[in-house]
């Protein structure tokens, strides 16, 4: 809403003509104001409206810096209302904290945003998205204005000394990805290490997580849990990563693709154990939910062929803690050091018994020294 009194805006010196009140001053002789000639107007949460003669007026981006010139003074200002809109009705946010402000957002049901997390989008003085394009479906849904900026993988280092100075001024930024929260295989952590670095705020704006919601429901364990993101697209490179994690006790879990799925899930249930327990969960919190809890072997089965819709979280129980007679397993080990390079026989007695690699090599080690 315009301020009542106006704000000096740019115009013509010498040749002055009357000044133009914004449209809330209804008196027909408005009180004279006194030119302000200023160097620098840091603008913050608003538009600042520059009137040049014979030029439409034109507006700059909130934060923008606006150098001063002979030619020019400010004079009006147009200041954007901190609201947001729920089924019509408008809220009004408060006043938020200067910092950089970490949101979670819906992961498919915008009913999941918090009122927090309203009250900071519609508050801050920017909003930098994973994608504008899907973010502008949450933040128009509630009527958020907040100007919104791209934040992704391929411009995030570029934008982080921008970002840390505007903070340094005091500024309101808001980070949100283009579901969940931030940072969870998102962008995000390059900033936010270089804003905790430079001694500034940080605040979490808690809520929706993909990872969280689909180890609620797939009822593995949850006392210990291993979070790995998306694995390598490349087979070999999968596979490696697979080999890494074969052993560990607590529950794995990862994100992958829809077309990369079913291709995920057979090289699990070759490297896991076909017999491992998996779950797949889709869709999560929208409309079609879907959650298959099975051996791998069957999931990989059940998604060989055709192609999901949406981002799928999978879920792997942790392997079985198994004991291996140490007579078997030296014996097997002595057998194959004979004709096979020493870390290839590690790994091939490590994964036919299901032992630690370190386990073996130290045996291997003492075998060698003994001829």
């Amino acid at each position: 809403m315009p301020l009542s009194g106006g704000w000096p805006g740019p115009e013509k010196l010498g040749k002055s003509k009357p000044p133009v009140h914004p449209p809330s001053v209804s008196s027909d002789k408005p009180p004279k104001r006194a030119r302000l000639r200023v160097k620098f107007c840091a603008v913050s949460n608003g538009l600042s409206l520059l009137r040049r003669p014979g030029r439409p007026p034109s507006y700059t981006k909130p934060g923008r810096l606006l150098k001063a010139s002979r030619s020019f003074v400010v004079r009006d200002f147009v200041v954007r209302e901190r609201r947001y809109f729920i089924a019509g009705t408008p809220f009004e946010a408060p006043e938020l904290a200067p910092g950089l402000h970490v949101v979670a957002t819906p992961i498919g049901n915008l009913r999941d945003i918090t009122l927090r997390g309203l009250e900071t989008l519609a508050a801050a003085d920017v909003v930098y998205c994973e994608d504008t394009r899907t973010s502008a479906k949450l933040l128009d849904h509630f009527g958020i204005t907040t100007p919104r900026k791209a934040l992704h993988e391929h411009n995030e280092r570029a934008l982080i000394d921008t970002i840390v100075a505007d903070l340094w001024r005091q500024g309101k930024v808001a980070l949100i990805s283009d579901a969940g929260t931030p940072l969870l295989s998102d962008p995000g952590f390059p900033l936010v290490r270089a804003v905790r670095e430079a001694g500034l705020p940080v605040f979490a704006e808690p809520g929706p997580s993909a990872l969280l919601a689909a180890l609620a429901v797939a009822g593995l364990p949850t006392d210990a849990f291993s979070f790995l993101g998306f694995l390598p697209p490349k087979s070999e490179a999968r596979q490696a990563a697979l080999r890494e994690h074969k052993d560990r006790r607590e529950t794995l879990v990862f994100y992958e693709s829809p077309r990369r799925l079913g291709e995920t899930l057979a090289a699990m249930a070759e490297i896991f154990g076909a017999d491992r327990l998996g779950v797949v969960a889709l869709e999560l919190t929208k409309k079609f939910e879907r959650v298959f809890r099975a051996p791998l072997s069957e999931l990989a089965t059940q998604f060989a062929e055709g192609e999901t819709k949406g981002e799928a979280a999978i879920l792997v129980a942790g392997a079985e803690e198994s004991v291996a007679d140490p007579d078997e397993w030296q014996a097997a080990l002595a057998e194959a050091m004979v004709d096979r390079p020493l870390r290839a026989a590690v790994d091939e007695v490590a994964d036919r018994f299901g032992l630690k690699r370190k386990l073996v090599y130290d045996a291997a080690l003492a075998l060698k020294a003994e001829e």
